[in-house]
């Protein structure tokens, strides 16, 4: 629920959750501190008790900070709700006459389009649209012929409705982003094994964001596939929770960490790409080299980190580059790497430098080729390669 208010500039508007509301998360966020300060305190074991109590105590106590992780990003997130304020300015009446005229034609009823500023200033069209009789209609579509209208290159937000169906819901329209991404992915599974202990996902944010991550999973087979699938599906859940990328693994670690399971160990590799500004991070939990390929020069990017679980706390440090059109990011699981043999990458960097196809599926496949021809055709290990293509689109601002 949101209310609005005019401001003292002449015909902004802003909208925010309303008092009711917003009193209510900050009241519920208050409460979620003062109960992630209860678990706040330094474990201190008491002399007396043998061994096995102590370290039954110890397990509680991790436990217990695992809760106190989650209540405090829980708390963030009802706080940044509660206090976000979107400002909104109405459309030209030349141009709204134009989109409502317009889409009911095309049997679209349009209300109340407007402007709103986005992530970094940028401007993304709000408006209520419903189907006059068809429905279903396709909210891509739409989106496509109100770029045509406004000679704006605009895309339906991830967060908006699918379709335009009779019952009338709100639509963003976003600008779209300055950069392009296709992926393609290679794998191969151990001999002998049927599971590969290799996973991997792709998300996409309303933010203008890529993620990629790949993970890999102690040992190999259906346990390590289980256990890497399972540290994906946390991570694909918090991050679209709004959890950031340092709490969401800090808090998968802290989870494996009490867990104290010796051979539960998984790597956590991830490729955040922001395709407005053509940037990427990295962040790397026991993750393998990752290489940028910018035409024939090849840098590998990688980053000394244990496994998930293995200590209670996680520096993730993140590796931040600046992307240029054409470049690709090529992310490969250990068993690529152990396969060519070499710690320093040389004979992989050489040989990516040498790659000329553009087609992401074909450069991991060709690479997953050359791992396993330089393993002598053995597959000592589950192998995962995934390339990303990044180009660049032609610039214009809404």
């Amino acid at each position: 629920m949101t209310t609005g208010f005019m401001t003292r500039e002449k015909d902004l508007q802003t909208a925010q959750v309303s008092d009711l509301c917003r009193r209510r998360l900050l009241n519920y966020a208050d409460t979620f501190y003062e109960l992630a300060r209860s678990y706040t305190r330094e474990f201190q074991p008491e002399q007396q008790k043998d061994r096995q109590s102590l370290l039954t105590e110890r397990r509680l106590w991790e436990n217990r900070q695992v809760i106190r992780c989650h209540l405090t990003e829980m708390a963030r997130i009802m706080t940044e709700v509660a206090c976000e304020v979107m400002c909104y300015r109405p459309m030209e009446e030349r141009k709204k006459r134009l989109i409502v005229q317009a889409m009911r034609q095309e049997g679209i009823r349009v209300e109340n389009p407007c402007y709103a500023s986005g992530e970094d200033g940028r401007t993304e069209i709000v408006l209520t649209m419903s189907a006059i009789k068809k429905n279903g209609i396709s909210a891509e579509e739409v989106a496509d012929m109100i770029s045509v209208l406004l000679d704006r290159r605009l895309k339906l937000s991830i967060s908006s409705p699918y379709v335009v169906e009779k019952e009338p819901h709100s639509f963003v329209l976003e600008e779209e982003t300055k950069y392009l991404v296709l992926t393609g992915f290679s794998r191969a599974v151990k001999e002998n094994e049927t599971i590969s202990g290799d996973n991997y996902v792709v998300m996409e944010t309303e933010k203008g964001k890529l993620t990629v991550i790949l993970s890999d999973g102690t040992g190999s087979g259906e346990k390590a596939g289980k256990d890497s699938e399972r540290v994906l599906d946390l991570m694909e859940k918090m991050l679209e929770a709004g959890y950031s990328d340092d709490t969401a693994i800090d808090m998968v670690n802290t989870a494996l960490f009490a867990a104290g399971d010796d051979q539960n160990h998984p790597t956590l590799d991830i490729c955040e790409i922001d395709l407005y500004r053509g940037s990427c991070e990295l962040r790397k939990v026991g993750g393998a080299v990752t290489f940028l390929k910018r035409a024939g020069d090849v840098e590998s990017l990688t980053a000394g980190s244990l496994p998930l679980g293995i200590f209670q706390q996680v520096d993730a440090v993140p590796i931040q580059k600046k992307l240029q059109d054409g470049d690709y990011l090529i992310m490969v699981s250990d068993g690529v790497v152990d396969a060519f043999g070499e710690e320093d990458y040389r004979t992989l960097c050489d040989f990516l430098a040498g790659i000329k196809e553009q087609n992401p599926g074909e450069i991991a496949e060709k690479l997953l080729r050359a791992a396993l021809c330089a393993g002598g055709g053995r597959i000592q290990d589950d192998m995962t390669v995934g390339a990303i293509g990044i180009w660049k689109t032609m610039d214009k601002d809404i």
